[in-house]
């Protein structure tokens, strides 16, 4: 069943809960109603960590026009999300031993708690409203036949999230754990996870060795890419050099995760407005090369093209078309044989792509 959720009068409520931050909302149609309530997590009181969700999720109820139908929120994970169970959280020292929060809250609100991942519902919300669609309406206007249906996408924050869109639907896995993207390889330290490059902690990690002093001691991130665009004083070449080693070791996973998928990509998260020191970094990487016996071997079969490019952009949408002859007749017909992909930041907001996909995903389980 295809939903069509501009014209869908449904209200579901919706949560970004951080480690720090529980971020409340409401979505009609594929709009926010109201602006985001923000109430502390307090992460290592479960008491205090559970009646501020249900207040937060009390505080939307209150300034909505209608009756929700459902609550639809990003937590994380490990959980099993289907049975709305939170397991033990590295972020969220309260959580051990397994919360069942989905039950709880609908216990409390006498309506369906749909829980997921927060990738997972990032891509979900930029294939429904944001990169995806902003994609095909581009190659569209310049007259290419080529379109996209699927969408790897990633958030670059504390942690490194990933969640995959297969054909418009959101591919979840059998144990409900496809596109853990943080526990891919990194590139520059086999003995390492992927977050372990291009996290929140990388970046500091990266710059405070480079600049000889201590962890606790390195700027967070925006400080680093203000130094890193000579806006701020500091180390320019090491600010440089941290968003360019995020780059490598984020876009070496993402060929990873592409090498299977066969997608177009998104970006999003807290670390995304560093994109003009690591976008073009990640790109090259999923474009590198294996050096192997015999001669050089494409990382990807497809070619990647970075689209806030203006150039690369225009190339994408371009491809190689040519026309080829039937054999044995007049006949001519289309041909573009240019495997490609475009990565691409994120076109909502990656908390406003979070609270599109949960409700697009309550949807989706209401109608089965």
């Amino acid at each position: 069943m295809k939903l069509n959720m501009a014209t869908d009068q449904r209200i579901v409520m919706t949560l970004d809960a951080g480690g720090t931050n529980l971020k409340f909302s409401a979505i009609r149609g594929d709009k926010l109603l109201m602006e985001y309530i923000y109430v502390p997590t307090e992460a290592d009181n479960l008491e205090r960590c559970l009646g501020n969700v249900v207040k937060g999720f009390e505080q939307v109820k209150v300034k909505l026009p209608a009756s929700p139908v459902a609550i639809s929120f990003a937590f994380p994970g490990p959980a099993d999300y289907s049975a709305g169970i939170i397991g033990d959280l590295p972020n969220l020292p309260a959580f051990r031993g397994g919360i069942a929060l989905g039950p709880m809250l609908e216990d409390k609100f006498k309506i369906p708690v749909f829980i997921n991942n927060d990738g997972d519902l990032f891509v979900y919300g930029e294939a429904i409203s944001g990169f995806l669609p902003a994609v095909n309406a581009a190659l569209e206007k310049a007259g290419s036949p080529k379109r996209y249906k699927n969408l790897f996408g990633v958030t670059l924050g504390t942690g490194f999230g990933g969640g995959i869109v297969r054909d418009g639907e959101l591919f979840m896995g059998d144990n409900i754990c496809a596109g853990e993207a943080w526990l891919l390889r990194n590139k520059l330290d086999a003995n390492a996870n992927a977050e372990e490059g291009c996290s929140i902690r990388a970046v500091r990690r990266v710059y405070a060795a480079k600049t000889g002093i201590a962890f606790d001691q390195a700027p967070k991130p925006k400080v680093i890419f203000e130094i890193g665009m000579g806006k701020v004083a500091g180390n320019k070449t090491a600010a440089i050099e941290a968003f360019h080693q995020l780059g490598e070791v984020a876009g070496d996973a993402i060929a990873q995760a592409v090498t299977l998928v066969d997608s177009l990509v998104v970006v999003g998260g807290g670390v995304s407005g560093a994109s003009p020191l690591f976008l073009q970094p990640l790109v090259d990487a999923m474009n590198d090369f294996y050096h192997k016996p015999g001669g050089d071997l494409r990382r990807l079969v497809q070619q990647a093209f970075n689209f806030e490019d203006a150039a690369q952009r225009a190339a994408f949408l371009k491809g190689d078309k040519r026309e080829i002859v039937v054999p044995g007749s007049n006949r001519k017909i289309a041909y573009d044989p240019m495997p490609r992909t475009a990565v691409g930041m994120s076109r909502l907001g990656t908390s406003e792509a979070v609270a599109i996909g949960a409700y697009a995903f309550a949807l989706a389980q209401l109608a089965r």
